[in-house]
């Protein structure tokens, strides 16, 4: 005598599907997001070269860089201030997209420099980077990485996820 059994699956065999594209979205999803991080902390060092440049121009034709602490503010130049800020404040094409804004101010040297002789440029993520945070780079060439700013030197991350 013949059985008929019938066709589609167990509900074990369907268990068993859900299981293993679960453990593989387990694995799969920190990768993902670490790699749109890194893409963010690319265009992030991106904005922060090109804001250097601008800012070497800026220095060639006015004779001191500009700094500034808040976009919506002037820049301060010798003294004086600039409004609008002379350069693109974030990165990406438009601030509504932006991974980061960024920002001027004096190196953290001491004795001080004068804003003619250095200057640095930091980008402060839009998003949540708890393994790098904000880049930073100097007119000097050094370039870091802090993870809680203003305190550059005392909270550093690892200078090669930064750069």
């Amino acid at each position: 005598m013949k059985t008929k059994h019938g066709r589609g699956f167990t509900l074990i065999e369907l268990m068993i599907v859900v299981a293993i594209v679960a453990i593989l979205a387990v694995v799969a999803y920190p990768a993902y997001t670490n790699s749109i991080i890194k893409g963010k902390r690319g265009q992030g060092r991106a904005a922060l070269l090109d804001l250097m440049q601008q800012e070497e121009r800026y220095l060639t034709q006015t004779g001191s860089y500009a700094t500034w602490t808040d976009t919506n503010g002037p820049a301060t130049v010798n003294g004086g201030t600039v409004s609008p800020i002379p350069f693109k404040t974030f990165s990406g094409d438009t601030p509504s997209d932006a991974a980061y804004t960024v920002y001027a101010t004096t190196c953290p040297i001491t004795p001080v420099p004068a804003l003619n002789e250095c200057v640095m440029a930091y980008a402060v993520p839009t998003f949540s980077d708890t393994d790098v945070g904000t880049l930073t780079i100097q007119s000097t060439g050094v370039k870091s990485c802090a993870v809680s700013p203003p305190n550059w030197a005392t909270s550093p991350a690892q200078p090669t996820q930064c750069w």
